[in-house]
């Protein structure tokens, strides 16, 4: 869903080639069949834009357009969108608080450019590639507090999510005010994800009947088609697909697949489509088209794409709803056990540690001692500790604890002084940034970072699957959803070591019990592995590509590890596949053509 437009509607006559405006007194544009709508006051002095998929009746839009806009505006209803607010000389942006719709601006002629796409600002302002963004891609992925509003492109920034931001058409720094924060709300969080589950996917029925799902078989993906399937009216059936390796149809998620198929079969049409070794990982990673960012299917760029494929081919789907975000939404990290801690919840703080640790076969004692300290400890202090430890002065045996804020980045030897530098500069800054949300519980606020990672690189996902014709939906990262789950108090939050028993619980009369009490899922590890050997080739070739030209890499190091990762001899893999799928994202925006904007007749604006 590509939109965007400028602080000022006055005198602007420029969009880009393929764009049309959203509506004629506007600055405002979109590509495509990309959901909007507008409203506007009698006089035309002020128009609300809702760009995305929304929920909300018309009705509901035009009783905003002469009060003031909700501070909840874009998590009220169901969907993945933004409300902008346009005026003569001002343009103000409501960001969705989980980034599934993320938005970005940069200053441009004394004003300022906004859009969803970074790429369309960086070509507007011909804006280079951000090599600190990339280091920090690179080397510390897990640790998006590092990022902050920095883009993949040098000058153009991520406007923050879940806020009312003012540009100004004088080019004044933007005007921020934080709209959300997910404060506990009592209730049972079972019943109100249910409801918002159900909301978000039932939007998404409604507007198109060339829908698709997929059925993994795991809990998420199966939820999904279930509430799908029950929301068709007849006769309409949902296509669900579920992928497997060719040659074997007995695998586990297989069999749960079929599960759930078989339990709503008058509503599911159910396809499995077998994986040849031409869907291997790493397969023609080069070959993944543009996006702003690395795409997090870069790496199964081929399986993603044949899937989309066929499905285009053989089933006409033009919508996919898929399952991910689910473990980014659902899963609780180990700081819930200093939640514990701060709330006194002792008990229970022993007997999740003693779980936990028992489901890893690990000693219980770390972990409850981690527990207290990170009660004590600040975000800010995280940080802190983070930048002693790139700088060597934390306690290593400290560093390597379980539950704190941040995870310390394992740096690969094959990173270069360089590209250490920019993280600790990374670190740096991010110290002296002051939090936007301040007081929550700590695993809700490292659930806040996690999830806005997640949905924003969503996003290239969807970028990439635009290119086979078909928009990705996920509504697990609906902020809807989103609000729902993070406002679930101390008290009602699940174990930390269980497999999502609220969500278990709140689908058990749609799914299959086997399905529902599911407390595993399947996994792709050993088709990684083959596929980093049949492609090692071609992957030991991008050594010396654009990040060793940034100087981020040393080549003869990162072929020697690839090598090592790809005959199974233990290395951190992590890092290894970031740098790969930057280097692909890289050649990606690279040999593509840059976006050409232009300045039609006011007259065909709407052409």
């Amino acid at each position: 869903m590509l939109y965007g437009g400028f602080s000022t509607t006055g005198g602007v006559r420029l969009r880009p080639a393929n764009a049309t405006y959203i509506s004629a007194a506007s600055s405002a544009w979109k590509i495509g069949d990309a959901p909007a709508r507008c409203v506007e006051s009698r006089a035309g002095r002020r128009r609300l834009l809702i760009l995305g998929w929304c929920g909300a009746t018309d009705l509901e839009l035009r009783g905003m357009v002469g009060a003031p806009v909700p501070a909840d505006v874009t998590w009220r209803w169901p969907g993945a969108y933004v409300v902008v607010e346009e005026r003569s000389d001002t343009t103000v942006l409501h960001t969705d608080p989980a980034a599934a719709l993320p938005l970005y601006g940069t200053p441009w002629r004394g004003g300022w450019a906004w859009s969803t796409s970074v790429r369309m600002l960086a070509g507007l302002t011909e804006a280079p590639v951000d090599a600190r963004r990339l280091a920090c891609s690179v080397l510390a992925p897990s640790i998006p507090a590092l990022v902050g509003t920095r883009s993949f492109f040098t000058g153009v920034e991520l406007l923050p999510p879940g806020s009312r931001v003012e540009l100004h058409a004088d080019g004044r720094r933007p005007r921020t005010a934080v709209r959300w924060r997910p404060d506990p709300v009592p209730g049972e969080p079972h019943h109100r994800l249910r409801t918002a589950l159900t909301k978000s996917v039932a939007l998404r029925v409604d507007g198109d009947s060339r829908l698709s799902c997929d059925l993994s078989g795991g809990l998420d993906s199966t939820t999904i088609a279930a509430l799908a399937a029950v929301s068709l009216s007849e006769p309409r059936r949902l296509d669900a697909v579920t992928v497997h390796p060719v040659g074997d149809e007995g695998g586990a998620d297989l069999r749960y697949a079929r599960l759930a198929a078989s339990a709503h079969h008058h509503r599911i049409r159910h396809h499995l489509l077998p994986l040849a070794t031409k869907h291997l990982p790493y397969t023609e990673i080069t070959a993944v088209p543009v996006t702003g960012e690395p795409a997090p299917s870069t790496l199964t760029r081929a399986r993603l794409v044949g899937q989309l494929d066929w499905m285009s081919q053989h089933l006409g789907s033009r919508n996919h709803l898929t399952g991910d975000g689910g473990d980014s939404v659902l899963f609780l990290p180990p700081a819930h056990l200093a939640d514990l801690v701060r709330h006194r919840k002792w008990r229970r703080m022993v007997s999740e540690s003693l779980g936990w640790a028992r489901l890893r076969r690990t000693s219980a004692v770390p972990l409850l001692r981690d527990a207290v300290l990170l009660s004590r400890t600040s975000r800010h202090s995280g940080l802190m500790n983070l930048a002693l430890m790139l700088a060597g002065a934390e306690d290593q045996e400290h560093s390597r604890g379980s539950v704190r804020w941040f995870m310390n980045p394992p740096l690969p030897a094959w990173a270069t002084p360089a590209a250490r530098r920019l993280l600790a500069e990374a670190v740096t800054e991010a110290v002296g940034t002051t939090d936007a949300l301040p007081g929550l519980d700590r695993s809700v606020r490292v659930l806040i970072d996690e999830i806005r990672e997640v949905a924003r690189t969503a996003a290239a996902d969807a970028e990439l699957a635009a290119s086979c014709g078909i928009a990705l939906h996920n509504p697990f990262l609906d902020p809807h959803v989103v609000d729902t789950v993070l406002r679930t108090p101390i008290e009602a939050r699940p174990p930390v070591y269980a497999y999502k028993p609220v969500l278990g619980r709140a689908m058990r009369d749609l799914l299959p019990n086997a399905v529902a009490g599911r407390i595993t899922k399947g996994s792709f590890n050993a088709d990684h592995y083959a596929g980093m050997r049949a492609n090692l080739a071609s992957l030991l070739s991008l050594a010396d590509g654009h990040l060793a030209s940034l100087g981020l890499i040393e080549p003869t190091l990162f072929r020697r590890y690839l090598r090592q990762a790809a005959i199974g001899i233990p290395t951190p893999l992590a890092t290894i596949e970031q740098a790969l799928s930057a280097e692909a994202w890289l050649h990606a925006h690279h040999v593509a053509p840059g976006p050409v904007w232009t300045t039609p007749s006011w007259g065909s604006c709407l052409a």
